[in-house]
């Protein structure tokens, strides 16, 4: 793994748990699950679950850019976990709305819990060659 390093960013969620907040192998970023939490309070934020998938995404996107992506740009693969699988449309419609023409490829899942007992969780792949 010599051409692997970790990245990190005060502009995502820090935890003290074992694993980084993304690595980059040469071209490709692997970006660790996020739920809905501020990294200024450490706290996930209220709302509904459309500013929930907002707040995700804006921490995908922050590790992207430190790794020296272009933030949601360069996402090309995202795993989406939902404790409810209700929310399902409205996700989309939070989520569509930040990519464009090319969105990621993507999968869905529903979750029985999540960590903090948040609604929302998604990792992320970036390609940033």
């Amino acid at each position: 793994m010599s051409d692997a390093h970790r990245i990190r960013t005060d502009d995502a969620p820090n935890t003290d748990n074992p694993y980084s907040q993304g690595v980059r192998a040469g071209d490709t970023l692997y970006v660790s699950g996020y739920g809905p939490v501020d990294p200024e309070t450490g706290e996930a934020v209220d709302g509904d679950i459309e500013a929930q998938t907002d707040r995700v995404l804006d921490n995908v996107a922050a590790v992207v850019d430190e790794a020296g992506g272009d933030g949601l740009a360069d996402v090309v693969k995202i795993t989406v976990y939902l404790t409810d699988l209700e929310d399902y449309d409205r996700v989309n419609e939070a989520y569509g709305a930040r990519f464009g023409a090319v969105p990621p490829a993507r999968v869905c899942v529903e979750a029985a819990r999540l960590p903090e007992d948040v609604r929302i969780e998604m990792d992320a792949t970036a390609y940033l060659g």
